[in-house]
Parts: C-alpha cells; structure tokens; sequence
C-alpha cells in the first residue's frame, strides 16, 4: 500500500480487488484483516475522494493535502447550510461517541448528530464526515457486519512525527513516479489534488532519481527499473472500478481508443472495471458474487485470438483465488 502513495477506494470491495491484483499471494480475506487492524485506511484524501492508504503515511498526507481539500468544499458546506460551529459542534460528537476505541456506522453517528441538534438531511451527513477525515478526526474502523464504521483516527494510529512540506511534497512525488510512471507533471497534478506550483517543485525534487522520455511533445518520468522492463506480451489484467491504471491520469489516450473511451467511464465519472490485454482496455467485465463461486462475465471491445481468451480466462481465475471461490467464465455475445 506504502508503495503506491494512495489508491483510491471509492468502492470498498472493488479496492480489495486493486490490491489483489497486485499482490496475487493475498486473498480478500488477509486485506480485510489489514483493514480491519487498521494497517490500510480509507478516507478522504488528495482530489479528494475516497482513497485507501496506509498507516505509515496517514498523517502526513492528511496534513499536505487538507489546506488544498479545504479550498474546495468550502462552497458546497456554505450551499448546504453547514457552518464553523457545525462542525466544530460535530467534532465534539465524534470525540464523545468513538473515544475508547469505539467505531459506529454512519446510520449511527447520524442518530448521534441528530440528538445534539446536528441535522443531518440531504448531503449534509457525507460532508461531515468528510470534513473530520480531512481534519485527521475520524477514518475508517473496522468492518461490523459487512458494514464500514469510523473510528477515531489518534486512537486507530498512534500520531506520528509529521514530515515537513517540503519532505512530504518530495516523498508524494517519489511514490507516485514510481509506482505510476511513466508519468507527467499534469497527470501528477491530477491525482494529487496539489496546486501546480507544488506539485512542480515536488517533481524537481525527484528529477535525480528519474528519467524521462519526450513523446508528442509530453515529457514522461519514470524510475530506471520501469524503463528497463521488458515487454508487455502475453500481459492480461482484469482490473476494479475506479483503478489507478486509468484514473490516476489526466491524459489515459495511452490505453484506452477514443472509441472506447465511454464504454469504460461514464459522462458522470462513473470508471468501469475493465480487461487490459498488453497494457490496451479491450473489454469490460463484472463479477457475480454466488455462495461457492464467482459468475465473471466479460464484454469485449474487439475480437481476441484463442492465446488472448485463454490469458482472459487465467486473469479471471486470479479472482477466484482472491475471493476463495470456483469462477465461472462467460463471454457476452
């Protein structure tokens, strides 16, 4: 988790599946159990949006990102009619409802907020929550009964020594180049949420460490290792909804058609879990979760050779292991 900065997470089960495909010795029961001891986190972070990350680097990214957040929600809070004193009434509530290593639902702490005269109607209720993230109050507990819940984030994890701005701009900018290169300065603005100038001076930082490439007049960084890495042949990946290998780009032209491009996001931001065939988005899949197995259905953008349905198939089995069940592989016609 500590390698790729944050993934985001805006579908709990779905972002299991990100850190499964990346690491194919775990199963969805051992990153349940991580998550549950608090070792992965998901919160509010960078653009933001929900995100998964690890404990090591919570409160460092928290405090590198929040002014910018901040910036950002204040509007919809003003629309929404909630003021300073909401919130730092909320805080209160928080404190009082999870301290002692409590962790309550959302339908919970709603019940809570009501009683002290916090209303929660419309939006209000995820902007509260989402305001507390920011503000390093809450984060996500532990899973009760297939439900999220939130826990006091000090209590979670112990508070750590906070890097300086300049260290932690250095060290967002070093994870991401290298566990998102290649990569360009835009696409790092994009995924950080940091003003420009910052996310510049983050990437100077690193430029030793990096090289780069020039194409159609982008410049591209990337880390020595990923440069050398050899060919992407007989690569088959069935990837989540919402996964770094196309949201965390402002450009995705690189691997997906213009074409294409709708079938996998939505004109609502909606990202679709998609089929990589040597680094290309060439299909569509969903998975149907039954008691003892797994219905995988895959939507094709284009024909594949037998070689290409036969590495489809073996990526889907992955999942299998992932979610400790029998698949059952169907292509929609």
């Amino acid at each position: 988790m500590g390698w790729m900065g944050a993934m985001q997470a805006q579908d709990y089960n779905q972002a299991k599946w990100a850190i499964g495909v990346r690491l194919p010795h775990l199963t969805e029961e051992q990153i349940e159990s991580a998550f549950n001891q608090g070792e992965i986190l998901r919160t509010h972070l960078m653009r933001p949006t929900w995100h998964f990350v690890s404990a090591e680097d919570i409160y460092w990214l928290l405090e590198l990102t929040a002014k910018q957040i901040k910036s950002t929600t204040k509007s919809r809070n003003r629309d929404l009619g909630l003021t300073e004193s909401d919130l730092q009434k909320s805080k209160e509530v928080f404190i009082k409802s999870l301290e002692g290593n409590r962790s309550l639902t959302r339908e919970e702490l709603s019940d809570q907020f009501n009683s002290a005269g916090i209303n929660t109607y419309e939006q209000r209720l995820p902007h509260i929550l989402m305001e507390a993230e920011i503000d390093g109050i809450i984060c996500s507990g532990s899973i009760r009964a297939k439900k999220q819940t939130y826990a006091l984030l000090a209590e979670r994890v112990p508070v750590k020594k906070n890097l300086s701005k300049d260290e932690a701009l250095s060290l967002l900018a070093k994870k991401y180049f290298t566990s998102h290169g290649p990569a360009t300065l835009p696409d790092f603005v994009w995924w950080s949420g940091l003003p420009v100038a910052e996310a510049r001076k983050a990437l100077e930082m690193n430029k030793s460490t990096l090289i780069s490439e020039t194409i159609n007049n982008e410049t591209y960084w990337l880390v020595e290792s990923v440069a050398q890495a050899t060919s992407l042949s007989d690569s088959v990946y069935l990837l989540p909804a919402f996964d770094e290998y196309l949201i965390s780009y402002k450009d995705r032209s690189s691997a997906i058609t213009l074409k294409n491009h709708s079938k996998a996001i939505s004109n609502n931001g909606i990202f679709r879990p998609i089929i990589v065939v040597n680094g290309q988005i060439s299909g569509l899949w969903k998975r149907t979760i039954k008691k003892d197995s797994v219905l995988i259905e895959l939507d094709h953008f284009r024909p594949h050779s037998k070689k290409e349905i036969g590495l489809i198939e073996n990526a889907a089995k992955m999942f299998g292991h992932f979610s400790g069940r029998k698949v059952e592989v169907k292509i929609q016609q």
